[in-house]
């Protein structure tokens, strides 16, 4: 076992309970580097006690890349033998996964191609889904996101080669959480139906604006814009929609329809559409208005939040 024991109010019931937003809550990366491994997991990649994975995690860091520990649902032990490294790179231009098969000794050796490097490794033509299972981070990740493995493959066994447990993907309260690959939308709060939703949508080039915590590609406030803009729109294809420029936070204002609340400023983000239309998105930071715990067991915590504000159609650019 290695999850912690369960609070008396786990995280992410009372993030349901205070209704927390999901839009700008997904960690920041364009590049995935995600390495299997059937055994326990640390708390970080970068600190486990293979020297070989440890240094390739610590590459991944320094190189801009998010590395990940993976495993096949259920934990069954298995002899050792060749592992699955998947890399994926977000770009809404050109998302994409590869595979590699490594025997574990040729971890320490493998070398991560640059930002204008093609992907090594065979295509991966289907959608991935990335459940966070890291109990050792989040007791509600290994209750949640255990379940909802469990749960999606007895409902779905068709699905089996393409979903994956995985450590860490941030925001335990929002669990169970989960990463699609290779567009980098990342959910919470699913349940069997609608994780089956966000992968038969990425099987279809789209994303499902529906619990987006928003797309990894993005900082927080571009996230935060795409969904709005997506929900004002209707548009859902995963390719049809990228966040241009995020400026620098200037005063806020409460937006129309929201309730008067402390803000601490807010930022403009400019989003374009593939058919030429651009969108200039007020995002506002509004100001802890309590203390929680951010995760199972954690101290509690003032948090500010975004909200979208106004989203405004520019005048179309001249060719």
């Amino acid at each position: 076992m290695d999850a912690e024991p369960a609070p008396a109010v786990r995280c992410a019931v009372l993030a349901r309970a205070l209704e927390e937003p999901l839009a700008g809550t997904a960690p920041v990366a364009r590049r995935w580097l995600c390495v299997e491994h059937p055994g326990a997991w640390p708390r970080r990649v970068s600190q486990h006690p293979d020297p070989a994975l440890r240094h390739l995690a610590e590459q991944a860091l320094a190189a801009g890349w998010r590395p990940l520990l993976i495993r096949r649902p259920g934990r069954r032990p298995r002899a050792s033998g060749p592992l699955t490294v998947l890399l994926a790179d977000t770009d809404p231009a050109d998302p994409r996964v590869s595979r590699l098969v490594l025997p574990p000794g040729r971890l320490g050796s493998l070398r991560l191609p640059g930002p204008e490097e093609p992907l090594p490794g065979t295509p991966v033509r289907d959608p991935l889904l990335l459940i966070c299972t890291h109990g050792r981070r989040d007791v509600c990740c290994a209750l949640d996101g255990r379940a909802l493995v469990t749960s999606v493959l007895a409902g779905n066994p068709e699905m089996a080669p393409n979903v994956w447990e995985s450590s860490h993907l941030g925001g335990h309260r929002f669990a169970p959480t989960a990463l699609v690959l290779p567009t980098g939308y990342l959910y919470g709060r699913l349940d069997p139906a609608t994780a089956v939703d966000v992968v038969k949508a990425a099987a279809h080039g789209e994303m499902e604006p529906l619990l987006c915590r928003g797309r990894s590609t993005w900082p927080p406030e571009g996230q935060v814009a795409e969904i709005a803009v997506r929900k004002a729109t209707g548009l859902r294809e995963a390719v049809a929609v990228r966040v241009e420029e995020c400026t620098t936070t200037v005063p806020a204002t409460v937006p129309p329809g929201h309730a008067a609340a402390p803000t601490v400023g807010m930022s403009q983000v400019l989003v374009s559409a593939a058919d030429g239309r651009r969108w200039l998105v007020d995002v506002v930071q509004v100001a802890p208005d309590r203390t929680r715990p951010p995760s199972c067991g954690a101290d509690p915590t003032p948090v500010a939040r975004l909200r979208p504000g106004v989203v405004r159609l520019l005048p179309t650019v001249a060719s």
